[in-house]
């Protein structure tokens, strides 16, 4: 096929195997899917061995697993920034900006952590779930509880549910918007919009009219 042959003719660097490795095996995941990728095209394109990637990553599993680690390790070093905005909701706030741009700069990534991210193996029991994504759902709790110390959270709404109410509102909406440049999918919001359906969101949580001084959307 046409893609097939314009991956297989991309320049490899002079890299280290393992980097070639887990380059090669980003750009076919987000080709043609993580169970439609066999570990001899990963190989060739990486111009290394089979035995290569058993040694540095066990299997294929292995392979996803490191690259979303690497992914989230990416985005988690610029989590430092948040700490120079005194209110917990302005953080959060910050926080959704940040990941909505590293992932525009990277589109392999950002399809691989919507369409494969939690999805379950044919062997039924590997969900991916590394450090940086459950670094990432720390930094989203301890921002929420500072919010509700604050009274600014309702106090009745289980924390944890909020996080993931926020979490996976944010997964839809980007997956909706990429599969509407894959396949047609009806969809016409873009990367504002979703900031501002995530402050709506975040604000039928609050105990008050603001939060931290942030005037209710319009």
């Amino acid at each position: 096929m046409q893609s097939s042959q314009k991956v297989a003719s991309e320049p490899i660097s002079k890299s280290s195997a393992s980097e070639r490795i887990l380059s090669a095996a980003k750009t076919l995941f987000a080709q043609a899917g993580f169970e439609n990728t066999s570990t001899i095209s990963i190989a060739r394109l990486a111009q290394t061995s089979e035995s290569q990637i058993i040694k540095h990553y066990g299997n294929k599993e292995g392979l996803l697993e490191a690259i979303f680690e690497v992914g989230w390790t990416h985005i988690a070093e610029a989590f430092g920034a948040l700490e120079y905005i005194p209110a917990p909701s302005s953080k959060l706030q910050a926080l959704v900006g940040l990941i909505l741009a590293k992932l525009e700069e990277d589109e392999q990534l950002k399809r691989l952590f919507l369409l494969e991210g939690r999805r379950i193996r044919k062997e039924g029991h590997m969900v991916l779930m590394t450090q940086g994504f459950l670094y990432l759902v720390k930094t989203v709790d301890r921002l929420l509880k500072e919010m509700r110390d604050l009274g600014q959270l309702r106090s009745d709404l289980n924390i944890e549910g909020i996080r993931s109410a926020l979490i996976g509102m944010m997964e839809g909406l980007l997956r909706d918007r990429m599969l509407a440049t894959r396949i047609g999918y009806s969809v016409s919001f873009n990367a504002e919009d979703i900031r501002r359906l995530f402050l709506h969101v975040l604000h039928s949580f609050s105990s008050s009219p603001e939060l931290s001084g942030h005037a209710k959307p319009a």
